[in-house]
């Protein structure tokens, strides 16, 4: 045969690939390849060392006896490829867990052979997705669960908290919502926090918690220097968990809270001028420490406290994850067949929490169990206002200010005389030097106030912000207490 009769490389790879492969573009323009068949998806420009598409088309191409092309000709069908993509429809790809037809979700079981969990209004099911129903995405973070069992007649709730050192059996349902907002994709979940004594195991039960949902290769990590690399850990998997926090600087405070509502972050793309590449996330999040000092209002709202005490008997390592691994499959089972129960359950939406969604989920698990996770979940965001107020001088401040103040009585003022006011109430008579951090200018009073509003309120104390003609002026009051029922007048 002539060379002129030879079809090029690059036209055998790409005939190839269309054959085998199907194409798509994700919202932020990246191309995916999908084997026809499987539900995995691999970007076709990714070197990554979990499997890039480039690696997996020589091989096929290798094994059904084509040959091995040079990366000129791979290149440039890639090119190709790509470029008619681009035309293709729009499809999501999902890390671990995600939204299916007909109100279904699905948890990716991290196998080779695609096998995944179908989570839907009657049950659930271990099946293959359909690849234009759900296109998962594998990185490095994406570890292997095991098939997990059907019948377990709620066993493997008993086996974790057996497993867990949790002090109360509020925490324990709390831990049990958690895992069960994990689950799905569209609700964002507050962070656990677990605390307690040292020698409570708290790095140990925050690694069950993230096994459960990320398999035995999951682990918990020092929480990174800068929040690039943060960020980058966190897309790259589902649950992230920090381990051994003992300070939360104010970066870092506000970067978990963009982590667990969901916030998107844009940079320069390598290489280019005027392109971008965006990263959009909204994670679970998991949190363990002694300690972690002073907690920022906004991040207390985000926050699930989970304390553990110190057992009783101490075991070895390896016979605790022996019988961890052994278990997992039917507390996976278990974790499943409740979360049927929770999502089939009617309750009415807590309007007065933050994160409604997590309140929600809390009052249809009461509803399906009879547990108290709605009251153990409000219980311990009262517990972290006062944490808040304990470590906030200008908040007890305020407070003791508003302490002088009747019922339903409101006072306006500047925000210079108001820090005015409150720095001579804190000062007192004895003139006592301010603390470092303290408010110097109205503005920066102002500013405190704002991210301590619904700290305050909780106590009672409301703050508002108004104009007149002449100045702007910030309102305290407090509202009256509502009457008893023995108070209030008859009906007629």
């Amino acid at each position: 045969m002539s060379d002129d009769d030879k079809t090029p490389a690059r036209e055998v790879i790409a005939d190839y690939a269309q054959t085998h492969f199907r194409y798509f573009r994700t919202a932020d323009g990246t191309v995916y390849a999908q084997k026809n068949g499987h539900p995995v998806a691999r970007p076709i420009r990714s070197q990554g060392t979990s499997g890039s598409h480039r690696q997996e088309l020589m091989v096929g191409l290798f094994n059904d006896g084509h040959g091995v092309f040079n990366g000129t000709a791979l290149k440039e069908a890639l090119d190709l490829i790509e470029a008619l993509a681009m035309s293709q429809d729009v499809q999501s790809v999902h890390i671990r867990v995600a939204p299916g037809f007909d109100g279904a979700t699905w948890l990716d079981l991290g196998r080779n052979d695609g096998k995944s969990v179908r989570i839907h209004p009657t049950g659930w099911d271990i099946i293959t997705p359909d690849p234009r129903e759900v296109c998962w995405r594998r990185t490095q973070l994406t570890g292997e669960l095991p098939l997990p069992v059907k019948d377990t007649d709620g066993k493997g709730i008993d086996l974790l908290l057996r497993l867990c050192n949790f002090a109360t059996a509020e925490t324990e349902c709390l831990a049990i919502a958690w895992l069960i907002g994990c689950l799905e994709p569209s609700v964002p979940v507050p962070a656990p926090f677990l605390t307690g004594p040292q020698g409570a195991g708290k790095s140990t039960g925050g690694r069950m918690l993230v096994r459960i949902i990320e398999g035995m290769s999951g682990d918990l990590r020092r929480a990174p220097k800068d929040e690039e690399n943060l960020i980058a850990a966190v897309a790259a998997g589902w649950v992230t968990a920090l381990d051994n926090l003992s300070h939360l600087a104010p970066d870092l405070s506000d970067l978990m809270c963009c982590i667990v509502t969901g916030a998107e972050t844009i940079k320069r793309a390598l290489y280019t001028d005027g392109d971008v590449v965006r990263a959009r996330y909204r994670r679970p999040l998991l949190l363990t420490g002694i300690d972690v000092g002073v907690i920022r209002p906004d991040l207390a709202e985000r926050l699930l406290p989970l304390r553990l005490e110190r057992p009783h008997t101490r075991r070895t390592e390896a016979e605790l994850w022996a019988e961890f691994e052994e278990a997992l499959p039917v507390i996976l089972g278990s974790l499943l067949n409740l979360t049927v129960q929770v999502r089939a359950a009617t309750a009415d939406i807590p309007t007065d929490l933050r994160m409604a969604d997590f309140a929600h989920l809390c009052a249809q698990l009461d509803a399906a169990t009879g547990l108290g996770a709605l009251g153990a979940y409000r219980a311990a965001l009262d517990d972290l206002n006062d944490d808040v107020i304990e470590g906030d001088l200008l908040a007890q401040t305020v407070l003791k200010h508003a302490a002088g103040l009747e019922a339903g009585a409101e006072q306006r003022m500047t925000s210079t005389e108001w820090l005015h006011c409150l720095t001579v109430l804190y000062s007192g008579e004895e003139c006592r030097p301010l603390p470092k951090g303290w408010p110097t200018t109205g503005k920066v009073l102002s500013d405190r106030l704002k991210r301590l509003q619904p700290t305050l309120a909780a106590r009672g104390v409301l703050i508002d912000w108004g104009r007149t003609r002449t100045a702007r002026y910030i309102e305290m009051s407090r509202p009256p207490a509502p009457a008893s029922p023995h108070e209030q007048a008859p009906a007629f």
